[in-house]
């Protein structure tokens, strides 16, 4: 895998048990959302319903986890949920899951069913390696607000992911960048799951395998890789 991804000790210092697997893909086809990708988000909120068994999200011990370690980092859990959190939300609501493209369904497919974070990236416009560091507030966070294009920039303290061009992915997996996310043109991919117990590292493998099979099924003849949780 060309791609690397490190954490940093600070990092490591708040979620010492944190873990990541990364599913690397190349030749896929995107498209708009369709019959295929709407089974799985309606198959992906059926799992999480029996899950839960009538509980909310955040009483799911995997997904309080996550608010244990925004909450260290200073972030308030309950206004900017993980992305996990945030999509469980949503398939228990009326609307259901947001229908974005094919591969963004995919991976929030696995997010969903698996109650785990799950980003997709364009490796084509990633720059450097990706890295998981606790902000010093200066780095520059493309996004679009109002519909016009706009630069922030995160929190001092705050935890992001970021390239050697800026953030990807602000307050760890709260809200991805425009920068790098995965779009109807994209053809090759790296897809990141993150891990925080009780989720342990034979689950997070299982939920890798299902995202990689079901990235076969979407764009057959794809070069697909599964690097394992470190």
């Amino acid at each position: 895998m060309t791609l690397t991804f490190t954490v940093s000790d600070e990092v490591r210092a708040i979620a010492p048990g944190f873990t990541h697997l990364a599913v690397e893909a190349h030749g896929l086809v995107n498209g708009p959302s369709d019959t295929r990708s709407a089974a799985l988000l309606d198959d992906a909120a059926r799992r999480l319903a029996e899950r839960l068994e009538g509980r909310a999200p955040h009483e799911d011990p995997r997904i309080a986890a996550w608010r244990e370690v925004y909450t260290a980092f200073g972030a308030k859990p309950s206004r900017t949920r993980n992305s996990a959190e945030a999509l469980a939300r949503r398939a228990l609501a009326d609307g259901g899951l947001p229908r974005i493209n094919l591969l963004v369904d995919a991976y929030n497919a696995i997010s969903v069913a698996h109650l785990v974070p799950v980003g997709g990236e364009d490796t084509d416009h990633i720059k450097g390696g990706m890295r998981l560091i606790r902000a010093t507030g200066d780095e520059p966070f493309p996004t679009v607000a109002g519909g016009e294009e706009a630069v922030e920039h995160p929190e001092p303290g705050e935890v992001v992911w970021c390239d050697d061009e800026g953030v990807t992915c602000r307050r760890w997996n709260w809200r991805q960048g425009v920068r790098t996310r995965l779009t109807e043109e994209s053809v090759n991919a790296v897809f990141l799951l993150e891990g925080l117990a009780p989720m342990t590292n034979g689950e997070l493998d299982a939920a890798g395998a299902e995202l990689a099979v079901t990235l076969e099924r979407l764009s057959p003849g794809a070069r697909i890789t599964v690097h394992g949780p470190r």
